[in-house]
């Protein structure tokens, strides 16, 4: 599109937008004043503050299955619903396919990636879901103050910015559905100096995720998972963020959504805006201009 065509997916107290190319940011309770991941106004570089990438063992080629923040030459497919967006893409004989939604109630947002080996051999694959932390108005006044750490029991990265006058009491999450096997929450080490998102100095080499944590980083989340793909296999894991008033809500929920049956999440936050816009109907004798009213644009009002 000729300028980031985003979608926004909220439930009352929670959400966040994503653009077509996969950019966008997260937020609970105030999107301006507590934004989990940076929120930009920059029309021509839309640069993404979260991202999941997927990387070949084998060669290292790593990829997304979004345009952003690695574009390769393929065809990127992407779909704004009413509650979820979808992204579709192929690259060296792996299809990717990823749904991402937040439930009617929950502070959590989900993103599902699913992939499915096209080759005719097994592939060893490594997924890493990545989110930059702000817990405030800009990563430039909060940066210095997020504190992270591994939780225990849950092995999520929990992350708190105490100097956060109205928000200092919240607890951010970051979880890979519970696969996660290396992390860290230092975006320095996980980009390299003066790095970028689309070649990340963690995954451009051989070096693995040191689980650092803790104050005084430039803060993220990276959680990284490694996955095996017979000839023809299809796997799903999902990348949760979200933040909750306490670090018992958060393992509460991290651990009720490793569980859920996300699918049927998924349904009825479709079935919530089917039956929420499909009240009023208005018939014209413009197609176009139904189309916009019987849906979209109360959809996106009240979202």
């Amino acid at each position: 599109t000729p300028a980031p065509w985003i979608n926004v997916i909220a439930n009352p107290g929670f959400g966040f937008q994503v653009a077509a190319e996969g950019s966008g940011y997260t937020w609970c309770d105030n999107s301006r004043e507590n934004q989990l991941t940076p929120w930009s106004n920059d029309p021509v570089c839309d640069p993404p503050g979260e991202a999941l990438f997927v990387r070949d063992e084998e060669n290292g080629d790593i990829w997304s299955a979004t345009a952003k923040p690695i574009r390769d030459g393929g065809t990127y497919i992407a779909r704004h619903g009413r509650g979820y967006s979808r992204f579709e893409h192929k690259a060296e004989a792996i299809e990717l396919d990823l749904i991402q939604y937040v439930p009617l109630a929950d502070p959590i947002k989900i993103s599902r990636l699913r992939l499915r080996n096209l080759s005719g051999r097994a592939r060893r694959l490594s997924v890493t879901g990545y989110a930059e932390g702000v817990l405030g108005t800009s990563r430039g006044a909060t940066a210095a103050t997020v504190v992270t750490e591994i939780d225990a029991e849950t092995g999520a990265i929990l992350a708190r910015n105490p100097w956060n006058l109205a928000f200092g009491e919240r607890i951010a999450f970051a979880d890979l559905g519970g696969r996660q096997t290396a992390w860290t929450a230092d975006r320095t080490e996980f980009l390299g100096r003066n790095g970028v998102l689309s070649e990340p100095a963690a995954l451009t080499s051989d070096t693995p995720l040191s689980g650092r944590t803790g104050a005084g980083f430039d803060p993220c989340a990276a959680l990284q998972a490694a996955i095996d793909l017979k000839p023809g296999g299809v796997v799903e894991i999902a990348f949760f963020l979200g933040q909750t008033g306490s670090v018992e809500e958060a393992r509460s929920l991290i651990t009720r959504y490793r569980g859920a049956d996300l699918d049927a999440v998924l349904a009825e936050v479709e079935t919530h805006w089917e039956e929420l816009l499909g009240t009023v109907q208005v018939r014209t004798p413009d197609r176009a201009m139904d189309i916009m009213l019987n849906g979209w644009l109360l959809y996106q009002t009240l979202a």
